[in-house]
């Protein structure tokens, strides 16, 4: 059975416990055996550095990353899970990835609250006159062009966090690229 670290911002839902077995549940379907990082084994009283080596070793220990890269707290996705998604890119592993916002990433840092505006030569910058990425990608380009796979919502349907769609596409794709590299 292939292992798939589900990375994201899953884990600061209320219940978050339910929200990691709802999602091993929709890979077990398709064969998929879903590591959540609630599952990492932490010694003692958890703290940071711990949950840290934890997490990293479920990665190590996949075959592949689903990553939820849905805006979190900001524009981008949550930092945590990038981090994660260059670790398993790092490791050579397979990265797919959903986000529930289908706005471009300059769309986005446009909006609050970043609240981007073009410069007099049209260059979008932020509040410190720093300049935002214009590629139309859904995240940063080192996120987006590191994925295998990416998974969004048709424009202009931001769907609601607790959506599990996107997600169900990531881990449909992952099993057919696995039976795929079977045959």
């Amino acid at each position: 059975m292939r292992r798939v670290y589900l990375a994201g911002p899953d884990v600061f839902f209320p219940d978050a416990p339910a929200r990691g077995r709802a999602l091993k549940a929709i890979c077990a379907e398709h064969g998929l055996l879903g590591l959540f990082p609630l599952d990492g084994e932490v010694p003692g009283q958890p703290d940071a550095a711990s949950i840290a080596a934890a997490n990293e070793a479920l990665i190590r220990s996949s075959d592949a990353v689903i990553a939820n890269l849905s805006p979190f707290r900001g524009a981008s996705a949550d930092s945590g899970t990038a981090f994660e998604v260059g670790f398993a890119r790092a490791l050579g592993k397979p990265v797919f990835g959903y986000t529930l916002d289908p706005r471009p990433y300059e769309d986005r840092c446009a909006a609050p609250p970043v609240n981007a505006a073009p410069d007099r030569a049209g260059t979008l910058r932020d509040a410190d006159g720093l300049e935002v990425e214009r590629f139309g990608l859904a995240e940063n380009l080192m996120i987006a062009c590191g994925l295998a796979f990416l998974a969004l919502p048709p424009p202009g349907a931001a769907l609601p966090a607790a959506d599990l769609s996107l997600f169900r596409r990531c881990v449909t794709a992952l099993a057919g690229r696995r039976r795929q590299e079977d045959a």
